[in-house]
């Protein structure tokens, strides 16, 4: 067979320019040009194999290109890899199909099958990175995760228009008596783009979890993700289990949001929200909301952050999976240092179900308008609100006199768009509490010093560490 080392990746469009794709090991690799001949070197794959498949269109038959008892490790994994990134198109029924397999890392590919890439519970540590997936309106999800330690990074996944998600992080089995999860899924830098499915649910861009798994802890990151016009569902990630974290993600002019369905003990910390209809919702227990920016949501029934109400106090093991769907009222959560501005309102509850969020914390946030109310909570007795800056011609709401004061944050726009505090700010070192032990730096990657300024921004002329995320910042030619 062939033998050929490939170059060292360069920048371009994927589909575009031709980039070379290599194993980080810099491995010569094995050049197939059928899927026969890919089969076959999969069949003999070992630790520290890479398998590069020749440029070109492939039609994949009903029985997908398996992967079965093939193990690589931690350090020289399996490698199966296109050509160039974007120069190998998948098409047909299925792609890889995975079974008692581990350490598998899929690379610069195009999907474009009628079924879903399903990463079988008997399959951990698979890595898809560098692809496009940009399948037919005949797949329900584009990728679901059921094995443990699975890495999603720096991929496009793009234009769906029916029905499904683009990656769902699910279990072991379709059983819904199971309520194990996959565990410590990363999904880093990837572009979710152009949802265009136009009912009321069922669209998410990330579904993390499911309802009759709420309660377990999947541990998964989400971090540095860009959500684009993802209009398929009111929640761009939709979270439905416990104990992950939610960071640095950027969605932009989006029908979603970040939205805590079911689960407990999650963190969202330092995203931006800009534009669209919906910001971060709540329900469940012990979530921490911090350093987020919400600017210019204006859904008709949404706010920069909503705490929920429920139709029972808690979920429970082993309720029925009826039962676990409905809503969960929040409990313990803290939401601190936030920055809301120009939103429906800045922060709102709800009153359609009757029980009531119980030992929440609202303090420190930046609650900025210019119409309507600043607050809206039907239920407080079950929160303490202190610190809070209000601004803005947009009246206070709802929020009790002591939780607040009205102080100018002298807000100013910088180069990204993002309203941050000018000199003299009013939230300059205001804070009411101590947030060391929650978080150490604020939503541009600048260190905290006590006491800590009110909101998602500390003030500084240094430059931002991190700024709201461009396309160029994600995806296939992401560093």
């Amino acid at each position: 067979m062939k033998r050929r080392t490939l170059l060292a990746g360069a920048v371009g469009a994927i589909g575009a320019t031709a980039v070379a794709v290599r194993a980080a090991d810099a491995r010569e690799s094995a050049l197939v040009t059928s899927l026969s001949q890919l089969q076959s070197a999969i069949n003999s794959a070992t630790a520290g194999t890479t398998i590069t498949l020749a440029n070109g269109s492939y039609a994949v038959g009903t029985s997908g290109i398996t992967i079965t008892g093939r193990n690589g490790t931690t350090t020289s994994p399996i490698v199966i890899q296109a050509e160039t990134k974007g120069g190998v198109t998948l098409t047909g029924t299925k792609s890889f199909v995975f079974s008692n397999s581990s350490n598998i890392t899929i690379s610069g590919f195009i999907f474009k099958q009628t079924t879903s890439l399903d990463l079988a519970a008997t399959a951990s540590r698979i890595r898809l990175t560098r692809n496009e997936f940009a399948l037919g309106s005949a797949a329900s999800h584009s990728v679901v995760v059921r094995g443990n330690d699975v890495k999603i990074d720096r991929n496009i996944f793009r234009d769906k228009t029916t029905v499904g998600c683009y990656l769902v992080i699910d279990g072991p089995t379709n059983d819904p008596a199971n309520e194990n999860i996959a565990q410590r899924t990363y999904i880093l830098r990837n572009h979710f783009r152009d949802h265009s499915f136009s009912g009321d649910n069922g669209g998410e861009p990330i579904r993390l979890g499911v309802s009759s798994r709420a309660l377990a802890d999947a541990d998964a990151t989400v971090e540095y993700n860009l959500f684009e016009r993802v209009n398929g569902d009111p929640e761009a990630i939709s979270i439905k289990s416990s104990g992950s974290t939610i960071r640095y993600n950027t969605i932009r002019s989006s029908k979603g949001g970040i939205v805590l369905r079911h689960g407990n003990g999650n963190r969202i910390e330092s995203n931006y929200i800009l534009g669209g209809e919906n910001g971060i919702r709540i329900y469940g227990n012990d979530h921490l909301i911090v350093n987020n920016y919400v600017d210019g949501v204006t859904g008709s029934d949404s706010a920069g952050i909503v705490l929920g109400s429920g139709s029972e106090r808690d979920h429970t093991p082993g309720e029925s999976d009826t039962d676990r769907k409905g809503n969960d009222a929040p409990d313990r959560v803290v939401i601190v240092l936030n920055t809301l501005r120009n939103n429906t309102a800045g922060i709102a509850g709800e009153s359609q179900r009757t029980v009531q969020p119980q030992s929440c914390q609202i303090r420190d946030n930046l609650i900025v308008g210019t119409s309507g109310n600043l607050t809206d909570l039907p239920y407080q007795s079950g929160i303490t609100f202190s610190g809070n800056i209000l601004w803005g011609s947009a009246s206070n709401g709802t929020i009790p006199s002591g939780g607040f004061t009205r102080a100018d944050p002298k807000l100013t726009a910088g180069s990204d768009g993002v309203y941050r505090l000018g000199s003299g700010s009013a939230a300059i070192n205001a804070t009411t509490a101590n947030h060391a032990t929650r978080v150490t730096d604020d939503l541009d990657g600048h260190a905290r010093t006590a006491p800590y300024d009110v909101g998602a921004d500390e003030y500084t002329t240094a430059a931002p560490v991190r700024r709201p995320l461009l396309p160029t910042d994600v995806g296939p030619n992401a560093t």
